[in-house]
């Protein structure tokens, strides 16, 4: 999985997905997990945030202590349901957008987020710098990706003696644009990309559909809660949460311009209820139905 900046890396979307419909019912307690890691690790107060790859909203409610909130993803489609149900609140801007060409100017937000997003990552490295862009010097980054070495997987390997090879570095693709990754290859493309580690969470310690059907969701999260911090070294569970700060040298603050053009990289924008208009180029960006789309197709398939 090696950075290239000549190819565009294949991306995966969920346009036109029944994602919320259809996968989320019945993970509450994943859901209610990750909630308890983001609010660990989340700064509480900011002035702008991301959610790259934030899908239909999920996480939005989490981000109340933020002056202005952006959710962005691939999928149109996806974001359409995050605008029917967040539109009433001025706070959220929807963007439909390239993880690896963000439509953003340096430095322009104070956390970036990423959560159920790397597990479809082709090229980490240029994701991890892209990112690392955009965020402000000491400003925060929280992902989240797919553990290769979690303990199912483990004794799975144990009672079969069939690969994968957990103890390797490299992603392993289970399926087409599905990866896992080992802790240490994430930790060190953090560092490679800019950021500095500064804390981690084991999360879903329990995501066994046995113990689902037995004890409650907010029990089992619960209990989540009180070991993803004692257990974060092991790397035993399927989920594992981090926070980095950017060490990009300059002044803690963010870049009051917003968004940068794809085509010439100006921050120079006009406004329009129909467009965003580049003043250098004169690109546009339409907004389709409250979305900006800074794809580079301008579809709203794939």
């Amino acid at each position: 999985m090696r950075s290239s900046r000549a190819a565009k890396p294949a991306i995966c979307s969920y346009e036109n997905s029944p994602y919320r419909t259809a996968f989320w019912p019945g993970r509450e307690y994943e859901d209610q997990a990750e909630r308890i890691a983001l609010r660990h690790m989340l700064p509480e107060r900011g002035a702008r945030l991301c959610d790259i790859g934030a899908g239909f909203g999920r996480l939005a409610d989490e981000y109340h202590g933020y002056e202005q909130v952006i959710l962005l993803d691939y999928s149109w489609s996806m974001l359409r349901d995050a605008v029917r149900r967040l539109h009433r609140d001025p706070r959220f801007v929807f963007v439909a957008a390239d993880l690896y060409n963000l439509p953003f100017a340096d430095s322009a937000l104070d956390t970036a987020v990423t959560v159920r997003v790397l597990h479809h990552v082709v090229d980490v490295p240029r994701a991890f710098a892209e990112v690392n862009r955009v965020v402000s010097p000491q400003g925060a980054y929280i992902t989240e990706f797919a553990n290769k070495r979690h303990l199912k997987a483990r004794v799975r390997r144990w009672w079969t003696g069939r690969p994968p090879d957990l103890d390797s570095l490299e992603p392993s693709e289970y399926l087409k644009l599905h990866f896992d990754f080992h802790p240490r290859f994430i930790t060190e493309q953090l560092r490679v990309g800019g950021f500095d580690v500064r804390d981690k969470r084991a999360v879903s310690d329990f995501r066994l559909a046995a113990l689902k059907r037995v004890f409650p969701a907010r029990l089992l999260s619960g209990l989540d809660g009180l070991l993803q911090r004692p257990l974060a070294g092991l790397d035993l569970t399927p989920s594992i949460f981090m926070r980095s700060q950017s060490a990009k040298p300059g002044e803690p603050v963010i870049n009051q311009a917003l968004w940068r053009c794809l085509r010439c990289g100006s921050t120079e924008f006009e406004t329009s209820s129909e467009a965003l208009t580049c003043r250098a180029c004169s690109r546009t960006y339409p907004i389709l139905e409250g979305v900006i789309d800074f794809r580079e197709s301008r579809q709203t398939g794939t």
